[in-house]
């Protein structure tokens, strides 16, 4: 996924209702739980194509009107962040470092568990 980090706030609202069902969801559905904010079906469809195109949503064009649901789960995509950042970093060490220091006693059990030791 290119441009993670670069989800504008309306890009980050229709994925976190993507995220959120593991239902295909069109661009009426979406508008629909976003009616608070009361934005036209063109704009859905916009954002959506931006999306698209940046690989955060598949369109299933089996059926109109075509339907929509993430490329890939809110976890898989945080994990990718981290790898972004961590990736830019230039001392990756220290990056580490610090995020380790920041967990909590559970978190850093955790990540004992998975790196087994």
């Amino acid at each position: 996924m290119d441009g993670m980090a670069t989800l504008g706030e309306l890009e980050r609202s229709i994925m976190e209702l993507l995220w959120a069902t593991d239902e295909t969801l069109s661009a009426y559905d979406l508008q629909e739980a976003l009616a608070d904010r009361k934005l036209a079906s063109t704009t859905i469809l916009t954002v959506l194509s931006r999306l698209e195109n940046k690989g955060f949503v598949k369109r299933s064009r089996d059926a109109r009107p075509h339907r929509y649901s993430a490329a890939a789960t809110r976890e898989e995509h945080m994990a990718d962040l981290m790898h972004e950042v961590l990736g830019g970093a230039s001392d990756r060490t220290a990056v580490l470092e610090r995020f380790v220091g920041q967990v909590s006693p559970e978190e850093a059990a955790t990540l004992r568990r998975l790196l087994g030791s």
